[in-house]
């Protein structure tokens, strides 16, 4: 976790420089919607190069601005929340981030480096849910590393290279996005391999849970919290795999983030269930599987029957406002 730096880490470090004018060499650029590509300052010259041309790929040669980020940037950032980063410290994993229309959420891609993926541990899905946690909206962001890396810990920089550029951002987030990567990592971890288990059902039903809580807001009580898991646990058929202690481990997580003040935030609702679409976008197949009408709770098999007989009785559709 502590030299594992992830891109998280190096993204917001280098947004922020970004937005306060920090001067490159690559591109000089004006608009504060240029995607930002960060380096590792560990990268060798041919390293930087395989780097650069994997992150911006996606960008189809529009322009981007290129900032280094060093063990200093890690030490001041970071060292603040708990972790114990030297000038020294070594940083190699990268990213780019790229702002995207209001709405349309968080989306993260994990990119192969010479075509072998070295981010070992943390999952895209993982990245999406920490980063709502930490209050990022509607981004895509792509993240690679020249070399194998576990990706933990990517969150405790985030709101320090917010903070920097202004924006008082609360170290209680902070905390409750890294708890929850490595909560959500430690479970995948636990379950891999497992029949009737992805991490996508995971991420799902964290985000729905997130959602969930949002539509009650922030003085939702604990045992509400554990309804919710409960039900997003049935909803996303992960009863026969989540025990008891994993299924503890989520609710306290979610208590963590009501507790942070993530909740206060207006866009935190809409962003969650951005989330949630993005990631059974992502992951089409299984979700298919898994809506079918075998897996719908009786009640709603009922209403749709009602429904359907209604419509076909009357030769219409019906509307339920």
């Amino acid at each position: 976790m502590k030299k594992a730096i992830t891109f998280l880490t190096i993204l917001l470090v280098s947004t922020v420089a970004f937005f306060s004018n920090f001067e490159t060499k690559t591109v000089h650029a004006d608009d504060d919607q240029t995607p930002v590509v960060t380096l590792g300052t560990s990268l060798t010259d041919s390293q930087k190069q395989g780097t650069i041309k994997t992150l911006t790929a996606p960008l189809n040669g529009s322009n981007y601005q290129t900032i280094t980020v060093t063990g200093e940037d890690l030490v001041k950032y970071l060292n603040p929340s708990g972790d114990n980063f030297t000038t020294s410290s070594g940083v190699w994993s990268s990213a780019m981030i790229q702002k995207t229309s209001s709405g349309s959420g968080i989306n993260v891609k994990i990119l192969d480096y010479n075509g072998k993926n070295n981010i070992t541990a943390i999952t895209a899905n993982q990245y999406k849910n920490a980063a709502l946690t930490a209050g990022i909206t509607d981004a895509n962001i792509y993240v690679t590393s020249a070399i194998p890396i576990d990706g933990s810990g990517a969150l405790a920089g985030v709101y320090a290279a917010y903070a920097k550029n202004g924006n008082a951002l609360n170290q209680s987030q902070v905390n409750a996005a890294q708890d929850e990567m490595n909560t959500l990592s430690g479970i995948t971890k636990e379950n891999k391999n497992k029949d009737g288990y992805t991490d996508a059902q995971l991420n799902n039903a964290v985000a729905g849970a997130k959602n969930d809580m949002a539509k009650i807001g922030n003085n939702i009580s604990d045992s509400q919290i554990r309804d919710i898991v409960n039900n997003q646990i049935k909803i996303n058929h992960l009863g026969d795999t989540i025990n008891n202690n994993q299924k503890n481990q989520i609710v306290n997580i979610l208590i963590e983030i009501r507790d942070s003040g993530a909740l206060k935030n207006g866009h935190f609702k809409e962003q969650a269930a951005a989330l949630s679409q993005r990631i059974q976008n992502s992951a089409k197949g299984i979700f298919d599987k898994l809506n079918t009408p075998e897996n719908q709770n009786a009640l709603q098999q009922l209403w749709n029957s009602i429904v359907n007989f209604f419509s076909h009785l009357f030769g219409g559709v019906i509307v339920i406002k």
